[in-house]
Protein backbone atom coordinates (compact mmCIF):
# COMPACT_ATOMS: atom_id res chain seq x y z
CA UNK A 1 0.00 0.00 0.00
CA UNK A 2 1.04 3.63 -0.48
CA UNK A 3 2.16 5.01 2.88
CA UNK A 4 3.64 8.35 1.78
CA UNK A 5 3.21 10.38 -1.38
CA UNK A 6 5.39 13.42 -2.10
CA UNK A 7 4.49 15.71 -5.02
CA UNK A 8 6.51 18.73 -6.16
CA UNK A 9 5.71 21.21 -8.96
CA UNK A 10 2.73 19.43 -10.52
CA UNK A 11 0.06 21.88 -11.73
CA UNK A 12 -0.97 24.07 -8.80
CA UNK A 13 0.79 21.75 -6.35
CA UNK A 14 4.05 23.36 -5.23
CA UNK A 15 5.25 20.92 -2.56
CA UNK A 16 2.86 18.44 -0.97
CA UNK A 17 3.34 15.40 1.23
CA UNK A 18 0.51 13.14 2.36
CA UNK A 19 0.52 10.00 4.48
CA UNK A 20 -2.11 7.42 3.54
CA UNK A 21 -3.32 4.50 5.65
CA UNK A 22 -4.79 1.04 5.39
CA UNK A 23 -8.48 0.73 4.57
CA UNK A 24 -10.63 3.28 2.80
CA UNK A 25 -8.92 6.66 2.23
CA UNK A 26 -11.43 9.26 1.02
CA UNK A 27 -10.32 12.46 -0.75
CA UNK A 28 -12.79 15.33 -1.05
CA UNK A 29 -12.63 19.05 -1.77
CA UNK A 30 -13.94 21.72 -4.03
CA UNK A 31 -13.61 21.54 -7.82
CA UNK A 32 -10.21 22.73 -9.02
CA UNK A 33 -8.49 22.29 -5.66
CA UNK A 34 -6.10 19.63 -6.98
CA UNK A 35 -7.76 16.29 -6.19
CA UNK A 36 -7.28 14.97 -9.71
CA UNK A 37 -3.67 16.19 -9.70
CA UNK A 38 -3.00 13.97 -6.69
CA UNK A 39 -4.56 10.93 -8.36
CA UNK A 40 -2.81 11.88 -11.60
CA UNK A 41 0.50 11.95 -9.77
CA UNK A 42 -0.14 8.42 -8.55
CA UNK A 43 -0.78 7.47 -12.17
CA UNK A 44 2.52 9.05 -13.21
CA UNK A 45 4.41 7.19 -10.49
CA UNK A 46 2.76 4.02 -11.81
CA UNK A 47 4.34 4.60 -15.23
CA UNK A 48 1.59 6.67 -16.83
CA UNK A 49 2.07 9.42 -19.37
CA UNK A 50 3.25 12.86 -18.33
CA UNK A 51 2.81 16.09 -20.26
CA UNK A 52 5.31 18.95 -19.87
CA UNK A 53 2.28 21.23 -19.48
CA UNK A 54 1.73 19.63 -16.04
CA UNK A 55 4.93 21.23 -14.70
CA UNK A 56 4.06 24.09 -12.34
CA UNK A 57 4.27 27.49 -14.01
CA UNK A 58 7.65 29.10 -13.45
CA UNK A 59 9.37 25.80 -12.56
CA UNK A 60 11.66 23.64 -14.70
CA UNK A 61 10.79 20.19 -13.35
CA UNK A 62 8.23 18.05 -11.56
CA UNK A 63 9.08 15.40 -8.97
CA UNK A 64 6.88 12.64 -7.55
CA UNK A 65 7.94 10.09 -4.96
CA UNK A 66 6.05 7.36 -3.13
CA UNK A 67 6.91 5.02 -0.30
CA UNK A 68 5.02 1.75 -0.75
CA UNK A 69 4.66 -0.86 1.97
CA UNK A 70 4.79 -4.13 0.08
CA UNK A 71 6.32 -6.87 2.27
CA UNK A 72 5.80 -9.81 -0.11
CA UNK A 73 7.25 -8.06 -3.14
CA UNK A 74 10.78 -9.25 -4.09
CA UNK A 75 11.82 -5.63 -4.71
CA UNK A 76 10.93 -4.57 -1.16
CA UNK A 77 13.73 -3.45 1.14
CA UNK A 78 12.70 -3.65 4.79
CA UNK A 79 9.17 -4.33 3.44
CA UNK A 80 9.14 -1.00 1.55
CA UNK A 81 9.64 0.11 -2.05
CA UNK A 82 10.59 3.72 -2.82
CA UNK A 83 9.56 4.83 -6.29
CA UNK A 84 10.33 8.24 -7.81
CA UNK A 85 9.91 9.98 -11.12
CA UNK A 86 11.37 13.32 -12.19
CA UNK A 87 10.44 15.14 -15.40
CA UNK A 88 12.13 18.30 -16.71
CA UNK A 89 10.74 20.93 -19.07
CA UNK A 90 13.54 20.22 -21.57
CA UNK A 91 12.20 16.67 -21.99
CA UNK A 92 14.77 14.94 -19.79
CA UNK A 93 13.30 12.51 -17.28
CA UNK A 94 14.31 9.75 -14.89
CA UNK A 95 12.51 6.98 -13.02
CA UNK A 96 13.92 5.15 -10.02
CA UNK A 97 12.95 2.16 -7.89
CA UNK A 98 14.85 1.94 -4.61
CA UNK A 99 17.37 4.41 -6.05
CA UNK A 100 18.03 2.32 -9.18
CA UNK A 101 17.29 3.88 -12.55
CA UNK A 102 14.61 2.07 -14.55
CA UNK A 103 12.87 2.74 -17.84
CA UNK A 104 9.26 3.92 -17.87
CA UNK A 105 8.21 0.53 -19.26
CA UNK A 106 10.04 -1.26 -16.44
CA UNK A 107 8.39 1.08 -13.92
CA UNK A 108 4.99 0.34 -15.43
CA UNK A 109 5.56 -3.43 -15.26
CA UNK A 110 6.52 -3.18 -11.59
CA UNK A 111 3.72 -0.84 -10.53
CA UNK A 112 0.86 -2.54 -12.37
CA UNK A 113 1.25 -5.37 -9.86
CA UNK A 114 0.98 -2.91 -6.95
CA UNK A 115 -1.41 -0.13 -7.99
CA UNK A 116 -4.61 -0.43 -9.99
CA UNK A 117 -5.81 3.01 -11.06
CA UNK A 118 -9.43 3.45 -12.15
CA UNK A 119 -10.81 6.57 -13.77
CA UNK A 120 -14.01 6.98 -15.75
CA UNK A 121 -12.38 5.55 -18.86
CA UNK A 122 -9.17 4.13 -17.49
CA UNK A 123 -9.65 0.73 -15.88
CA UNK A 124 -6.13 -0.30 -16.69
CA UNK A 125 -6.42 -4.01 -16.11
CA UNK A 126 -10.11 -4.82 -16.13
CA UNK A 127 -10.85 -3.15 -19.48
CA UNK A 128 -8.06 -5.03 -21.24
CA UNK A 129 -9.61 -8.25 -22.66
CA UNK A 130 -6.20 -9.90 -22.61
CA UNK A 131 -6.27 -9.66 -18.80
CA UNK A 132 -9.62 -11.43 -18.42
CA UNK A 133 -8.07 -14.88 -18.76
CA UNK A 134 -5.78 -14.11 -15.81
CA UNK A 135 -8.68 -12.93 -13.65
CA UNK A 136 -10.58 -16.14 -14.33
CA UNK A 137 -7.52 -18.35 -13.74
CA UNK A 138 -6.80 -16.56 -10.45
CA UNK A 139 -10.39 -17.12 -9.44
CA UNK A 140 -9.99 -20.86 -10.17
CA UNK A 141 -6.83 -21.01 -8.06
CA UNK A 142 -4.09 -23.57 -7.54
CA UNK A 143 -5.58 -26.40 -9.65
CA UNK A 144 -5.60 -24.15 -12.70
CA UNK A 145 -2.03 -23.07 -11.97
CA UNK A 146 -0.86 -26.71 -11.94
CA UNK A 147 -2.57 -27.54 -15.24
CA UNK A 148 -1.24 -24.42 -16.90
CA UNK A 149 2.30 -25.19 -15.77
CA UNK A 150 1.98 -28.67 -17.28
CA UNK A 151 0.59 -27.22 -20.52
CA UNK A 152 3.31 -24.56 -20.67
CA UNK A 153 6.07 -27.20 -20.59
CA UNK A 154 4.70 -28.61 -23.84
CA UNK A 155 4.12 -25.11 -25.19
CA UNK A 156 7.77 -24.25 -24.67
CA UNK A 157 8.76 -27.44 -26.54
CA UNK A 158 6.26 -26.50 -29.26
CA UNK A 159 7.97 -23.13 -29.72
CA UNK A 160 11.44 -24.68 -29.80
CA UNK A 161 10.49 -27.27 -32.45
CA UNK A 162 8.83 -24.61 -34.61
CA UNK A 163 11.95 -22.48 -34.36
CA UNK A 164 14.13 -25.40 -35.45
CA UNK A 165 11.81 -26.15 -38.35
CA UNK A 166 11.92 -22.51 -39.35
CA UNK A 167 15.72 -22.55 -39.29
CA UNK A 168 15.68 -25.86 -41.19
CA UNK A 169 13.13 -24.71 -43.78
CA UNK A 170 10.67 -27.18 -42.30
CA UNK A 171 7.82 -25.66 -44.28
CA UNK A 172 7.82 -27.42 -47.67
CA UNK A 173 6.68 -24.36 -49.60
CA UNK A 174 9.27 -22.18 -47.91
CA UNK A 175 11.97 -24.79 -48.49
CA UNK A 176 11.10 -25.10 -52.19
CA UNK A 177 11.02 -21.33 -52.59
CA UNK A 178 14.37 -20.91 -50.87
CA UNK A 179 15.95 -23.77 -52.83
CA UNK A 180 14.75 -22.31 -56.14
CA UNK A 181 16.16 -18.91 -55.23
CA UNK A 182 19.54 -20.26 -54.12
CA UNK A 183 19.81 -22.52 -57.20
CA UNK A 184 19.04 -19.59 -59.49
CA UNK A 185 21.65 -17.43 -57.76
CA UNK A 186 24.28 -20.19 -57.92
CA UNK A 187 23.66 -20.84 -61.61
CA UNK A 188 23.76 -17.14 -62.43
CA UNK A 189 27.16 -16.73 -60.81
CA UNK A 190 28.44 -20.04 -62.19
CA UNK A 191 27.36 -19.12 -65.72
CA UNK A 192 29.32 -15.85 -65.58
CA UNK A 193 32.63 -17.78 -65.14
CA UNK A 194 34.20 -14.91 -63.20
CA UNK A 195 37.97 -14.74 -62.68
CA UNK A 196 39.87 -12.94 -59.94
CA UNK A 197 41.42 -9.73 -61.28
CA UNK A 198 39.15 -9.78 -64.33
CA UNK A 199 37.34 -6.56 -63.49
CA UNK A 200 40.56 -4.55 -63.20
CA UNK A 201 41.76 -5.92 -66.55
CA UNK A 202 38.46 -5.05 -68.23
CA UNK A 203 38.50 -1.55 -66.75
CA UNK A 204 41.98 -0.98 -68.17
CA UNK A 205 40.88 -2.23 -71.59
CA UNK A 206 37.87 0.07 -71.46
CA UNK A 207 40.08 3.02 -70.60
CA UNK A 208 42.37 2.22 -73.53
CA UNK A 209 39.37 1.77 -75.81
CA UNK A 210 37.91 5.14 -74.81
CA UNK A 211 41.28 6.82 -75.65
CA UNK A 212 42.13 4.71 -78.73
CA UNK A 213 42.54 7.54 -81.24
CA UNK A 214 44.80 9.58 -79.00
CA UNK A 215 46.85 6.52 -78.11
CA UNK A 216 47.21 5.45 -81.75
CA UNK A 217 48.46 8.89 -82.78
CA UNK A 218 50.95 9.00 -79.94
CA UNK A 219 52.17 5.43 -80.53
CA UNK A 220 52.63 6.18 -84.25
CA UNK A 221 54.73 9.25 -83.49
CA UNK A 222 56.83 7.35 -80.93
CA UNK A 223 57.34 4.45 -83.40
CA UNK A 224 58.45 6.78 -86.15
CA UNK A 225 60.77 8.80 -83.93
CA UNK A 226 62.44 5.73 -82.45
CA UNK A 227 62.90 3.82 -85.72
CA UNK A 228 63.64 6.69 -88.10
CA UNK A 229 65.60 8.97 -85.83
CA UNK A 230 66.79 7.47 -82.55
CA UNK A 231 67.74 3.95 -83.69
CA UNK A 232 69.25 5.22 -86.97
CA UNK A 233 71.29 7.86 -85.12
CA UNK A 234 72.60 5.38 -82.54
CA UNK A 235 73.43 2.88 -85.34
CA UNK A 236 75.53 5.50 -87.13
CA UNK A 237 77.26 6.38 -83.86
CA UNK A 238 78.12 2.69 -83.25
CA UNK A 239 79.69 2.37 -86.71
CA UNK A 240 81.86 5.42 -86.07
CA UNK A 241 82.95 4.15 -82.62
CA UNK A 242 83.89 0.79 -84.15
CA UNK A 243 86.41 2.62 -86.37
CA UNK A 244 88.21 4.10 -83.35
CA UNK A 245 87.78 1.48 -80.65
CA UNK A 246 91.46 0.46 -81.05
CA UNK A 247 92.56 3.98 -80.20
CA UNK A 248 92.02 3.52 -76.50
CA UNK A 249 90.19 1.64 -73.82
CA UNK A 250 87.70 4.44 -73.23
CA UNK A 251 86.42 4.17 -76.82
CA UNK A 252 85.87 0.45 -76.58
CA UNK A 253 83.97 0.93 -73.25
CA UNK A 254 81.74 3.62 -74.70
CA UNK A 255 81.09 1.41 -77.73
CA UNK A 256 79.89 -1.40 -75.45
CA UNK A 257 77.62 1.02 -73.52
CA UNK A 258 76.17 2.45 -76.71
CA UNK A 259 75.49 -1.04 -78.12
CA UNK A 260 73.63 -1.93 -74.88
CA UNK A 261 71.52 1.21 -75.21
CA UNK A 262 70.89 0.35 -78.88
CA UNK A 263 69.55 -3.08 -77.99
CA UNK A 264 67.35 -1.66 -75.17
CA UNK A 265 65.87 0.97 -77.46
CA UNK A 266 65.28 -1.63 -80.15
CA UNK A 267 63.38 -3.75 -77.61
CA UNK A 268 61.42 -0.71 -76.45
CA UNK A 269 60.62 0.18 -80.05
CA UNK A 270 59.18 -3.30 -80.62
CA UNK A 271 57.10 -2.92 -77.41
CA UNK A 272 55.68 0.40 -78.58
CA UNK A 273 54.93 -1.12 -81.97
CA UNK A 274 52.97 -3.92 -80.26
CA UNK A 275 51.18 -1.38 -78.02
CA UNK A 276 50.20 0.57 -81.11
CA UNK A 277 48.53 -2.54 -82.51
CA UNK A 278 46.71 -3.09 -79.19
CA UNK A 279 45.07 0.34 -79.37
CA UNK A 280 42.95 -0.80 -82.26
CA UNK A 281 39.50 -2.15 -81.34
CA UNK A 282 36.86 -3.29 -83.73
CA UNK A 283 33.17 -2.79 -82.87
CA UNK A 284 32.74 -6.42 -81.77
CA UNK A 285 35.63 -6.17 -79.29
CA UNK A 286 34.21 -2.95 -77.87
CA UNK A 287 30.79 -4.55 -77.37
CA UNK A 288 32.31 -7.60 -75.71
CA UNK A 289 34.18 -5.47 -73.16
CA UNK A 290 31.14 -3.31 -72.42
CA UNK A 291 28.81 -6.30 -72.03
CA UNK A 292 31.25 -8.16 -69.80
CA UNK A 293 31.62 -5.17 -67.51
CA UNK A 294 27.83 -4.73 -67.38
CA UNK A 295 27.52 -8.35 -66.27
CA UNK A 296 30.14 -7.88 -63.56
CA UNK A 297 28.43 -4.70 -62.31
CA UNK A 298 25.04 -6.47 -62.22
CA UNK A 299 26.41 -9.38 -60.19
CA UNK A 300 28.14 -6.97 -57.80
CA UNK A 301 24.83 -5.19 -57.12
CA UNK A 302 23.22 -8.53 -56.20
CA UNK A 303 25.90 -10.55 -54.50
CA UNK A 304 28.90 -8.51 -53.34
CA UNK A 305 31.04 -5.44 -53.91
CA UNK A 306 33.84 -7.33 -55.68
CA UNK A 307 34.40 -10.47 -57.77
CA UNK A 308 36.08 -12.05 -54.76
CA UNK A 309 32.98 -11.34 -52.60
CA UNK A 310 30.68 -12.75 -55.32
CA UNK A 311 32.65 -15.99 -55.50
CA UNK A 312 32.61 -16.27 -51.69
CA UNK A 313 28.82 -15.83 -51.75
CA UNK A 314 28.58 -18.55 -54.40
CA UNK A 315 30.46 -20.91 -52.09
CA UNK A 316 28.14 -20.08 -49.18
CA UNK A 317 24.92 -20.70 -51.14
CA UNK A 318 26.39 -23.91 -52.51
CA UNK A 319 26.80 -25.10 -48.91
CA UNK A 320 23.27 -23.94 -48.03
CA UNK A 321 21.79 -25.77 -51.01
CA UNK A 322 23.50 -28.96 -49.86
CA UNK A 323 22.16 -28.40 -46.32
CA UNK A 324 18.56 -27.93 -47.50
CA UNK A 325 18.71 -31.00 -49.74
CA UNK A 326 19.79 -33.12 -46.78
CA UNK A 327 17.26 -31.79 -44.22
CA UNK A 328 14.30 -33.97 -45.16
CA UNK A 329 15.03 -36.69 -42.62
CA UNK A 330 15.75 -34.24 -39.80
CA UNK A 331 12.60 -32.25 -40.49
CA UNK A 332 10.53 -35.40 -40.77
CA UNK A 333 11.48 -36.34 -37.20
CA UNK A 334 10.86 -32.80 -35.93
CA UNK A 335 7.45 -32.65 -37.63
CA UNK A 336 6.49 -35.98 -36.08
CA UNK A 337 7.57 -34.74 -32.64
CA UNK A 338 5.62 -31.51 -33.17
CA UNK A 339 2.44 -33.46 -33.83
CA UNK A 340 2.96 -35.44 -30.62
CA UNK A 341 3.44 -32.23 -28.63
CA UNK A 342 0.34 -30.62 -30.19
CA UNK A 343 -1.71 -33.69 -29.27
CA UNK A 344 -0.59 -33.36 -25.64
CA UNK A 345 -1.36 -29.63 -25.65
CA UNK A 346 -4.84 -30.25 -27.06
CA UNK A 347 -5.61 -32.82 -24.36
CA UNK A 348 -4.48 -30.50 -21.56
CA UNK A 349 -6.07 -27.49 -23.28
CA UNK A 350 -9.43 -29.28 -23.43
CA UNK A 351 -9.20 -30.07 -19.71
CA UNK A 352 -8.34 -26.44 -18.98
CA UNK A 353 -11.25 -25.33 -21.14
CA UNK A 354 -13.74 -27.48 -19.22
CA UNK A 355 -12.46 -26.13 -15.91
CA UNK A 356 -12.66 -22.54 -17.13
CA UNK A 357 -16.23 -23.08 -18.30
CA UNK A 358 -17.19 -24.50 -14.91
CA UNK A 359 -15.61 -21.65 -12.95
CA UNK A 360 -16.64 -19.06 -15.53
CA UNK A 361 -20.24 -19.80 -14.61
CA UNK A 362 -19.40 -19.53 -10.90
CA UNK A 363 -17.64 -16.21 -11.40
CA UNK A 364 -20.58 -14.91 -13.42
CA UNK A 365 -23.06 -15.87 -10.67
CA UNK A 366 -21.02 -14.17 -7.94
CA UNK A 367 -20.49 -11.00 -9.96
CA UNK A 368 -24.20 -10.85 -10.77
CA UNK A 369 -25.02 -11.06 -7.05
CA UNK A 370 -22.73 -8.10 -6.43
CA UNK A 371 -24.30 -6.16 -9.30
CA UNK A 372 -27.70 -6.66 -7.74
CA UNK A 373 -26.35 -5.21 -4.48
CA UNK A 374 -25.09 -2.25 -6.50
CA UNK A 375 -28.59 -1.39 -7.78
CA UNK A 376 -28.05 -3.08 -11.16
CA UNK A 377 -30.85 -5.63 -10.74
CA UNK A 378 -31.36 -6.20 -14.46
CA UNK A 379 -27.69 -6.51 -15.36
CA UNK A 380 -26.25 -9.84 -16.37
CA UNK A 381 -22.50 -10.43 -16.40
CA UNK A 382 -21.04 -13.43 -18.23
CA UNK A 383 -17.66 -14.91 -19.05
CA UNK A 384 -17.38 -15.64 -22.75
CA UNK A 385 -15.03 -18.59 -23.39
CA UNK A 386 -14.14 -19.49 -26.97
CA UNK A 387 -12.15 -22.69 -27.51
CA UNK A 388 -9.75 -22.37 -30.47
CA UNK A 389 -8.24 -25.79 -31.15
CA UNK A 390 -5.28 -24.71 -33.29
CA UNK A 391 -4.66 -21.34 -31.66
CA UNK A 392 -1.83 -22.41 -29.36
CA UNK A 393 -0.64 -19.74 -26.93
CA UNK A 394 0.99 -19.66 -23.54
CA UNK A 395 -2.34 -19.65 -21.67
CA UNK A 396 -3.95 -22.55 -23.49
CA UNK A 397 -6.45 -22.69 -26.32
CA UNK A 398 -9.09 -20.31 -24.97
CA UNK A 399 -10.00 -16.75 -25.83
CA UNK A 400 -11.76 -15.22 -22.83
CA UNK A 401 -13.64 -11.95 -22.58
CA UNK A 402 -16.07 -10.52 -20.06
CA UNK A 403 -19.52 -9.63 -21.43
CA UNK A 404 -22.32 -7.59 -19.84
CA UNK A 405 -25.96 -6.92 -20.54
CA UNK A 406 -27.20 -3.96 -18.50
CA UNK A 407 -30.87 -3.83 -19.56
CA UNK A 408 -33.59 -6.41 -20.14
CA UNK A 409 -34.06 -7.19 -23.82
CA UNK A 410 -30.57 -6.11 -24.85
CA UNK A 411 -27.85 -8.48 -25.98
CA UNK A 412 -24.66 -9.00 -24.04
CA UNK A 413 -21.70 -6.94 -25.23
CA UNK A 414 -17.99 -6.97 -24.43
CA UNK A 415 -17.22 -5.12 -21.22
CA UNK A 416 -14.99 -2.63 -23.06
CA UNK A 417 -17.99 -1.35 -25.06
CA UNK A 418 -20.07 -0.25 -22.05
CA UNK A 419 -20.67 3.48 -22.50
CA UNK A 420 -22.15 4.62 -19.18
CA UNK A 421 -19.54 5.77 -16.68
CA UNK A 422 -21.80 5.05 -13.73
CA UNK A 423 -22.57 1.53 -14.95
CA UNK A 424 -18.94 0.83 -15.75
CA UNK A 425 -17.88 1.90 -12.27
CA UNK A 426 -20.38 -0.43 -10.61
CA UNK A 427 -19.54 -3.36 -12.88
CA UNK A 428 -15.89 -2.87 -12.09
CA UNK A 429 -16.64 -2.72 -8.37
CA UNK A 430 -18.67 -5.91 -8.52
CA UNK A 431 -15.85 -7.78 -10.24
CA UNK A 432 -13.25 -6.31 -7.89
CA UNK A 433 -15.28 -7.37 -4.89
CA UNK A 434 -15.38 -10.98 -6.10
CA UNK A 435 -11.77 -11.06 -7.20
CA UNK A 436 -10.34 -9.17 -4.24
CA UNK A 437 -9.32 -12.41 -2.55
CA UNK A 438 -7.18 -13.49 -5.49
CA UNK A 439 -6.11 -10.16 -6.99
CA UNK A 440 -2.55 -9.39 -5.82
CA UNK A 441 -2.77 -5.63 -6.44
CA UNK A 442 -2.39 -4.00 -3.01
CA UNK A 443 -3.75 -0.51 -3.75
CA UNK A 444 -6.88 0.43 -5.67
CA UNK A 445 -7.30 4.05 -6.73
CA UNK A 446 -10.69 5.41 -7.86
CA UNK A 447 -11.06 8.84 -9.43
CA UNK A 448 -14.63 10.17 -8.93
CA UNK A 449 -16.18 6.72 -9.10
CA UNK A 450 -19.60 8.18 -8.21
CA UNK A 451 -19.92 10.21 -11.44
CA UNK A 452 -23.29 9.66 -13.09
CA UNK A 453 -24.78 7.76 -10.14
CA UNK A 454 -27.95 8.32 -8.18
CA UNK A 455 -27.90 8.64 -4.39
CA UNK A 456 -29.03 5.05 -3.93
CA UNK A 457 -26.34 3.75 -6.29
CA UNK A 458 -23.71 5.89 -4.56
CA UNK A 459 -24.66 4.37 -1.21
CA UNK A 460 -24.26 0.87 -2.67
CA UNK A 461 -20.90 1.79 -4.19
CA UNK A 462 -19.72 3.14 -0.86
CA UNK A 463 -20.58 -0.14 0.81
CA UNK A 464 -18.62 -2.07 -1.81
CA UNK A 465 -15.61 0.21 -1.46
CA UNK A 466 -15.74 -0.38 2.26
CA UNK A 467 -15.89 -4.12 1.70
CA UNK A 468 -12.91 -4.12 -0.67
CA UNK A 469 -10.91 -1.89 1.69
CA UNK A 470 -10.95 -4.61 4.32
CA UNK A 471 -8.37 -6.55 2.28
CA UNK A 472 -6.90 -3.83 0.03
CA UNK A 473 -5.92 -0.21 0.49
CA UNK A 474 -8.42 1.99 -1.33
CA UNK A 475 -7.89 5.65 -2.32
CA UNK A 476 -11.01 7.34 -3.63
CA UNK A 477 -11.91 10.83 -4.82
CA UNK A 478 -15.63 11.39 -4.39
CA UNK A 479 -18.34 14.05 -4.47
CA UNK A 480 -20.83 11.70 -2.81
CA UNK A 481 -21.74 12.16 0.86
CA UNK A 482 -22.73 8.47 1.07
CA UNK A 483 -19.27 7.35 -0.09
CA UNK A 484 -17.39 9.96 1.97
CA UNK A 485 -19.20 8.73 5.07
CA UNK A 486 -17.66 5.27 4.62
CA UNK A 487 -14.08 6.51 4.90
CA UNK A 488 -11.66 5.09 7.46
CA UNK A 489 -9.53 8.16 6.82
CA UNK A 490 -10.79 11.33 5.18
CA UNK A 491 -8.64 14.01 3.54
CA UNK A 492 -9.70 17.47 2.46
CA UNK A 493 -7.96 19.08 -0.51
CA UNK A 494 -8.08 22.86 -0.70
CA UNK A 495 -6.35 25.67 -2.54
CA UNK A 496 -5.22 29.13 -1.57
CA UNK A 497 -3.95 32.13 -3.49
CA UNK A 498 -0.90 34.02 -2.29
CA UNK A 499 0.35 36.87 -4.41
CA UNK A 500 -0.27 35.75 -7.97
CA UNK A 501 0.17 32.02 -7.35
CA UNK A 502 -2.21 29.22 -6.39
CA UNK A 503 -1.24 26.50 -3.92
CA UNK A 504 -2.82 23.13 -3.09
CA UNK A 505 -3.00 21.84 0.45
CA UNK A 506 -4.22 18.54 1.94
CA UNK A 507 -5.39 17.91 5.48
CA UNK A 508 -6.36 14.70 7.23
CA UNK A 509 -9.68 15.40 8.94
CA UNK A 510 -10.67 14.75 12.50
CA UNK A 511 -14.02 13.07 13.19
CA UNK A 512 -15.72 16.43 13.76
CA UNK A 513 -14.24 17.81 10.56
CA UNK A 514 -15.38 14.67 8.67
CA UNK A 515 -18.98 15.34 9.81
CA UNK A 516 -18.75 18.94 8.61
CA UNK A 517 -17.29 17.86 5.25
CA UNK A 518 -20.03 15.25 4.70
CA UNK A 519 -22.61 17.95 5.52
CA UNK A 520 -20.99 20.33 3.03
CA UNK A 521 -21.03 17.68 0.27
CA UNK A 522 -24.63 16.68 0.98
CA UNK A 523 -26.22 20.11 1.16
CA UNK A 524 -23.66 22.64 0.03
CA UNK A 525 -23.75 24.31 3.46
CA UNK A 526 -22.84 23.13 6.97
CA UNK A 527 -26.18 23.63 8.68
CA UNK A 528 -27.38 21.91 11.84
CA UNK A 529 -29.75 19.70 9.85
CA UNK A 530 -27.00 18.84 7.37
CA UNK A 531 -24.67 17.88 10.22
CA UNK A 532 -27.33 15.64 11.76
CA UNK A 533 -27.79 13.95 8.42
CA UNK A 534 -24.01 13.57 8.13
CA UNK A 535 -23.87 11.90 11.54
CA UNK A 536 -26.56 9.45 10.48
CA UNK A 537 -24.59 8.60 7.34
CA UNK A 538 -21.47 8.18 9.41
CA UNK A 539 -23.17 5.87 11.87
CA UNK A 540 -24.46 3.72 9.01
CA UNK A 541 -20.93 3.20 7.76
Amino acid sequence: MITTLHIKNVGIIEDLTVNFNEGLNILTGETGAGKTLIIGSIGIIAGGRFSKEMIRKGETFSFIEANIYCPQNPLAIDDNIIVSREIHSNGRSSSKVNGRLVTVNELKEIMEKIIDLHGQHDNQLLLNPLEHIFYLDQFIGIQMQEEKENYQKFYQEYLEINQKLKENYGDEQEKARKLDLLTYQFNEIEGAKLKLGEEEELENQKKVMNNAEKLQNSMKTIDEELNENVIAGISNSIRNLEKIEDCGKIYSEKLAQLKSIYYDIQEMARDFSDMKEQTYFDEQSQNEIENRLDLVYSLKRKYGNSIEAILEYQNSISAEIAKIQNLDEVNKKLTQKLQEVKTQMKEIGKSINLKRKEYGEKLSKEVNKELANLEMLNAKFSVNICYQEENFNINGLDKIEFFICTNIGEEAKPLVKIASGGEMSRIMLAIKTVLAKVDKVSTLVFDEIDTGMSGKASKAVGEKLKEISKIRQVLCITHSASIAAKGDYNYYISKKIEGEKTYTDIQELSEEQIIEEIARIASGDVTKIAKEHAKELRKAS
